[in-house]
């Protein structure tokens, strides 16, 4: 009865906690992915690094050798409430190109690859489903090569990787390969993007 009278039993009652969900994607330079959907409506976190290989704690350096079979990609925690796993896949299928293997515009080799690695029987379902649709409506030239696997591990890039974009504006590569991502994505999603 003390703990009700203090109010704090109606406060932790009416503050429901978010339950979110993981999501984990290769679009090439995990600089792009990681400014694109740090703006997204929904999206709690994203943090850059790499998944998909044979080595443990990989460095950047070895990743972009292309021997340790890692792609960049991050990690995304987001509310579902929000935003759903499937508008998720819709921006970052629109924010790369899902048809070219190994390669985003001069960026080439494994490491670059596309690819979605599923959680869950849910998201595999709904990450093929999403594939199959696009390839049927010939939105893209190409057929899409975007890669679907089941997520195995996650290693966070090194700390001068994180919000690169936000620090390195005036960078080259950020000038000139990230930014114009950014834009067309706040162009097309601007009623997406967080306040």
């Amino acid at each position: 009865m003390l703990f009700a009278s203090t109010g704090l039993f109606a406060q932790a009652n009416s503050t429901k906690m978010k339950e979110l969900q993981t999501a984990t994607l290769g679009g090439g330079c995990f600089w792009c992915t990681e400014a694109v959907f740090l703006e997204l409506k929904g999206v709690e976190s994203v943090v850059s690094g790499y998944s998909g290989g044979k080595v443990k704690n990989p460095t950047y350096r070895e990743v972009c050798s292309g021997l340790t079979g890692h792609a960049e990609v991050i990690q995304i925690k987001f509310d579902p409430a929000v935003v759903t796993y499937e508008e998720i896949l819709e921006v970052f299928f629109n924010t790369h190109d899902p048809t070219t293997l190994n390669k985003q515009g001069a960026d080439e080799g494994t490491q670059y690859r596309s690819v979605v690695f599923y959680h869950n029987e849910e998201q595999k379902q709904i990450a093929e489903a999403y594939k199959k649709q696009l390839n049927a409506s010939k939105l893209f030239r190409q057929p899409i090569v975007t890669e679907i696997s089941s997520f195995s591990v996650f290693y966070p890039a090194e700390d001068y990787h994180r919000n690169y974009y936000a620090l390195n504006p005036e960078q080259g590569y950020c000038q000139y390969v990230v930014r114009p991502k950014v834009e067309k994505f706040r162009k097309q999603y601007s009623a997406r993007l967080k306040k």
